[in-house]
């Protein structure tokens, strides 16, 4: 039995950040009802491309909408939100990513439906919050790598600012919204009392500068980028050149330099004063990285990494393609085929948690509106209703 079987959410949600953490809820075996606006064909994300799989579905939306069941609910209008409320009254949580200011336009607040189910919690993942001056700002997740500081810490630091190469803060904050869910779900079940709880990107994107955003209030330190992508204060640990390119190294223990120089053939680094602490080798880590490169271009970068055999904390920089395509990505199952009826063999990367003895879902995204009479049926909806509802363009 997955974690979460028997756990109902509601998500009212498009794009990235609240499909991303709502995935990860479906992925635990939570039913995960995705809410979908009928006037405007769903989430937007459908129409996301390159890459389409048929009518009004994407790679894209396919990436964060996994193993979830869709409806299509108009909640602009009193009909869909009288809906939404009987809803709500056998569920366990809502996952809203709306603008800060739109929750309780939609009746998506615990105030507006305690009475419906006064145990239901309410998750609201915004841009920069429900209050403050900036409440009512749409927000992405570049934007925040931007103000938060991200770009003045990635690339070399001779070149322009430059950006996470994913939308690391979208899937942080989906992560923090699905997390705080399941507690507030917790402390539901152990009360009888729900509530609301709060996430946003920027929150998410200042939070996660962690150790950085302790040393510059405290030290006056305020980190930019280093060579070769370098840990600020730890070395080695950062890129080195290797006979036919990269290889990415981390002795971020101190007992891991010296077997490093002897795994290189040169022992007698690991006691040159120089570098004979994470203290001197940061000091004097321009001269390190020249006698590393020297040593390390002896071998290729698949040679070096069989050589240190885990001895070594070393990675190859990989493109997309090799990533994906490593035997040790393909050789246990961490990218999954999914039965897409435009693509039998569909494939995406596989969820970061696994259950021991447990056969986790592997259903596609749904297409919009797939469960609508499903889910309404099982709530005593009867066939009438239900056309007249669709008649009126509420579902």
């Amino acid at each position: 039995m997955l974690p979460l079987s028997g756990v109902r959410i509601l998500a009212v949600e498009q794009y990235g950040a609240g499909p991303f953490g709502s995935m990860q809820l479906a992925d635990m075996g939570a039913e995960v009802i995705k809410i979908e606006n009928p006037r405007e064909g769903g989430d937007v994300s459908r129409g996301v491309g390159p890459y389409f799989l048929g009518a009004n579905d994407s790679h894209f939306f396919q990436a964060f909408n996994r193993n979830k069941r869709s409806i299509t609910l108009d909640l602009r209008s009193d009909a869909g939100r009288a809906v939404f409320r009987d809803l709500v009254a056998k569920a366990d949580g809502v996952l809203d990513n709306l603008r800060g200011d739109q929750p309780p336009r939609l009746g998506v607040t615990y105030d507006q439906l305690k009475d419906a189910n006064p145990k239901i919690v309410c998750a609201h993942l915004s841009a920069y919050g429900r209050t403050g001056a900036r409440a009512n700002w749409p927000g992405y997740d570049y934007l925040m790598q931007a103000e938060a500081g991200y770009l003045s810490l990635t690339g070399e630091p001779d070149q322009a600012p430059a950006r996470f190469g994913l939308s690391v803060v979208d899937m942080m904050a989906g992560l923090y919204a699905a997390t705080v869910l399941i507690g507030g779900i917790v402390a539901a079940r152990a009360s009888g009392l729900g509530r609301d709880v709060d996430v946003n990107l920027f929150d998410t994107a200042l939070s996660n500068l962690n150790y950085l955003a302790a040393w510059y209030p405290n030290e006056g330190h305020n980190q930019g980028r280093e060579p070769r992508s370098a840990h600020p204060s730890l070395t080695p640990s950062q890129l080195y050149r290797t006979e036919d390119g990269w290889i990415f190294i981390m002795c971020n223990k101190q007992k891991f330099w010296p077997v490093l120089c002897e795994k290189i053939g040169r022992s007698g680094l690991a006691d040159d004063p120089r570098f004979a602490t994470f203290k001197d080798r940061l000091a004097n880590r321009a001269e390190l990285t020249l006698l590393l490169d020297e040593a390390l271009m002896a071998r290729g970068t698949d040679a070096w990494l069989r050589h240190f055999a885990g001895s070594v904390p070393a990675a190859p920089v990989h493109d997309v393609q090799r990533a994906l395509t490593s035997d040790f990505v393909t050789s246990e199952d961490r990218v999954w085929n999914y039965p897409h009826p435009e693509r039998p063999d569909f494939r995406m990367a596989a969820p970061a948690f696994r259950f021991p003895g447990e056969d986790m879902p592997k259903s596609p995204a749904p297409a919009c509106g797939a469960d609508t009479v499903a889910v309404l049926s099982e709530i005593g909806y009867s066939p009438e209703h239900i056309a007249s509802l669709r008649a009126a363009g509420t579902i």
